[in-house]
Formats: structure tokens, C-alpha cells, sequence
């Protein structure tokens, strides 16, 4: 195998031709250079320099080797430019996780606000359910994830990042529409459009139901939430949204919603990694800046408010 050492060696020596500029280059001896290209044609077998009067000329097989340590070396410093720069952020890829809900309406905010400071990390943006999103990481996949806590995890590190109400919504004409508030009770018969199985919100409304002993009437199920809001506006039944996620049509009474009695849902959103899993340099980025807008207190404080308190920072 060929000595890395000494093919440096050579390379120096070819490119300045010259031993002694060679020895000051690569801080060593002259005679040190010397001893390494002994030993390098001897386990070659061949010879790469000649020599007439005090100057040294390359033979044809050392141009032949030098024209191959010019890319080697190139690629080298290449590589330590790379390395420098993964280091510094200038470069990289951030994987990370969410559920579809903050993927579509809070994600975006997150990412322009990382992109800020670090504008030449690309993103990889996972969305499922936040089961799935749990298992992603497990499986390596992404590094940091904003989701909801399905379960626990021995080897995740949950952090409480938002909390986000789950509001009942129907169409503005439903009969319930108008009423003061509903109990689950005159839910029981309602067709519901559920979140798909693995989504906190699905695991929420399921335990509203059974907690007053009803089963619901589960229409149809998706992780799609355009879909959902469109199925509730025509009246195919009711559904369960994080109030943010439903603030325009509601403002804009394309959707109605109601307050069940004595209940309020409550979405806890969190930030997960692996916990004993170094974070790549974009990642660990990115879970600074999630913790340093979260909240330093557990609050009934939702995403909304948080990006509304960094708008007024920033103004």
C-alpha cells in the first residue's frame, strides 16, 4: 500500500522542484525529503526525478504521478473546505419532522425564521402523523421534530413547545351551530370526519368520546385537512381542527364552531430528538432557535402567539 506521507512528499517536491522548498513547505527536514523519496522509488520501483547539475527534473512516470497528486490534493483541500464549512453552517442538510398541520400553516414560519441565519442549510421536510413522525426518528430519519406526544419513548426527549386548542367545527347551518354550547352526548349521532389513527388529534377526540361512554360515528377518515374543512362546509358532518388551523373560515363564517360544555381539548405540541443521538450541526441549529422561542413556562401559550411575540421583537 502506498505510503500517504510520502506521496505528499513527492507532490511538494514535484510541484516546487526544489527539496529544500519542499522540506520548509511540509515543516520538515531536507534531508527528511530526501530519505522519504528514497524509500517512495524504492517500493515503487521506479524512479521520478532526475537530477543534472543542482536542478532536478521530473522523469516521464514522475509527470505521470504528479498529473494524478494534482487532482489527489485538489480533492483534499476541496474536502477540508467542505469539512470547514459543514462546520460553519455554510453547508449541510437539516432533516426534520412534523405533522401535516404544522407542516402546512406553522412550518413555514419556523423554516423562514432558521433560513434568516442560515440560508445555505436545505431543508428536508417530513409530514405524517406524529406517530409516524416518532418513528422517523427511531429510524434515523430525521433528527428534530415538532409533534405532538402520541406516547412516551424511553429514548426520545420530549420538550412542551405549544399548546393549541381542538374546537369542534361544522357547517354554519348544522342545527347545533346556534346553540350556546353542546355536550358530547348530542354528539353521539353526528357524522365525524376524523384525523387519520397515529395523530394526536384522532387520540384526543377518541378519548372525549369514550370518557362519556359513546362510540362515534366515524363517516371518514384522512390526514388531509383542505379536504376535511371542504366535506364540514358542506355540511358531511363535523370534525375537530386546532382552532388556528380553521381562524379564516371561521372569520370569514365559512365554518361555525361551539364550545362543548364543560370540556376544553387541548393539543400539547413538543419538540423531539433522540436522546442520545449527537445532532448534525443544521439540526442542533434548529433546535436552538425552537427553544429559544418557546415558551420558558408551560402556558396555555399556542404557535400564533408565539410567532406573534418574534414579529414584535424583530419590529
Amino acid at each position: 500500500m502506498i505510503n500517504f506521507n510520502q506521496l505528499r512528499v513527492f507532490h511538494q517536491v514535484a510541484k516546487n522542484m526544489n527539496f529544500t522548498a519542499a522540506a520548509k513547505k511540509l515543516y520538515i527536514t531536507q534531508p527528511a525529503v530526501t530519505a522519504h523519496m528514497k524509500l517512495f522509488e524504492n517500493y515503487c520501483g521506479l524512479k521520478f526525478f532526475k537530477k543534472r547539475g543542482h536542478k532536478i527534473y521530473l522523469t516521464s512516470e514522475g509527470q505521470a504521478l504528479y498529473d494524478y497528486t494534482q487532482k489527489i490534493f485538489e480533492y483534499e483541500r476541496q474536502i477540508e473546505d467542505l469539512i470547514d464549512d459543514l462546520k460553519d453552517l455554510k453547508r449541510g442538510m437539516l432533516h426534520l419532522g412534523t405533522s401535516k398541520t404544522y407542516a402546512r400553516y406553522f412550518m413555514p414560519f419556523l423554516i423562514s425564521s432558521f433560513r434568516d441565519v442560515y440560508p445555505h442549510i436545505k431543508i428536508h421536510l417530513d409530514e405524517g402523523s406524529s406517530l409516524d413522525i416518532m418513528h422517523s426518528l427511531l429510524d434515523l430519519k430525521n433528527e428534530v421534530a415538532v409533534i405532538a406526544k402520541v406516547e412516551d419513548h424511553p429514548d426520545i426527549c420530549f420538550i412542551p413547545f405549544s399548546q393549541e386548542e381542538l374546537v369542534l367545527i361544522l357547517a354554519p347551518e348544522h342545527p347545533l351551530a346556534g346553540k350556546k354550547y353542546v355536550t358530547p352526548a348530542e354528539l353521539a349521532n353526528e357524522p365525524v370526519i376524523a384525523k387519520e389513527e397515529g395523530s394526536k388529534t384522532r387520540k384526543l377526540v377518541n378519548a372525549l368520546f369514550n370518557d362519556h361512554g359513546i362510540s362515534p360515528e366515524i363517516l371518514m377518515e384522512t390526514s388531509n385537512a383542505e379536504f376535511i374543512k371542504q366535506l364540514v362546509q358542506r355540511g358531511e358532518g363535523v370534525s375537530f381542527f386546532v382552532r388556528e388551523v380553521v381562524a379564516l373560515e371561521l372569520q370569514e363564517k365559512k365554518l361555525a364552531t361551539v364550545p362543548i360544555k364543560g370540556t376544553r381539548i387541548i393539543l400539547e405540541v413538543n419538540i423531539a430528538y433522540l436522546k442520545n443521538q449527537l445532532l448534525s450541526p443544521p439540526a442542533q441549529a434548529f433546535l436552538e432557535i425552537l427553544l429559544k422561542i418557546s415558551p420558558k413556562e408551560k402556558s396555555d401559550q399556542g404557535i400564533r402567539k408565539i410567532m406573534d411575540s418574534m414579529l414584535a421583537k424583530w419590529k
